[in-house]
């Protein structure tokens, strides 16, 4: 199971990056995880953006996000009042890393592996539409002071995940897998500070 549905801020206002990238996650890796069969494997396309808020959310709220039922997860304290649409994707992409390693012992049980992948600013379609709004510059001045210094590409993510999907990975579940041409690693050695909407 591939989960590569998701928005981006500068696509869509916070309800429809909650619903899809919040929710549809939290959804996907509860149905799967009850059907998964022996030797099954997942990946959830998450993004470096849920790396960049880990530093500035609780420890409170990272366990809620990973552990309270997907029903109840819009009524969360830090849900309310989101009223920037990147800062609610920063969210949704930590829940994402979050609940993917909560729900690897439930996939474990029936003899599956559950993984997340967390891109940089990959050369799509909608990372091009990222690079032209508002977050731009700062995403610009992220690449640059990279370790590789280059966008991604679409190639890079399909190497990760049929990695993670195959079996050389067969010990590896509930990680996330950062695969952002070292934009974190930049950020937290001070080149670059990216905005709240990154």
């Amino acid at each position: 199971m591939a989960h590569t549905a998701g928005l981006s801020p500068e696509q869509v206002d916070v309800a429809a990056v909650l619903d899809v990238d919040l929710i549809g996650v939290a959804n996907s890796l509860d149905e799967f995880g009850a059907v998964i069969a022996p030797g099954g494997s997942g990946v959830v396309i998450s993004s470096m953006a849920g790396w960049l808020v880990a530093g500035r959310m609780t420890a409170e709220g990272e366990t809620a996000l990973a552990l309270t039922p997907t029903a109840e997860l819009l009524s969360l304290p830090m849900m309310r009042g989101l009223s920037d649409s990147g800062a609610a994707y920063g969210i949704a992409k930590r829940a994402n890393q979050l609940r993917v390693s909560a729900a690897s012992p439930i996939w474990g049980r029936r003899g599956g592996r559950i993984n997340s992948i967390s891109p940089g600013v990959i050369s799509t379609p909608m990372g091009q539409q990222e690079l032209s709004g508002e977050s731009g510059e700062a995403m610009r001045a992220m690449i640059d002071g990279s370790g590789t210094g280059r966008i991604g590409t679409p190639s890079d993510i399909a190497a990760a995940a049929a990695f993670l999907l195959g079996p050389e990975a067969s010990f590896i579940t509930g990680a996330d897998l950062l695969v952002d041409g070292g934009v974190v690693g930049g950020v937290r050695a001070g080149s670059s500070v990216p905005g709240d909407e990154s």
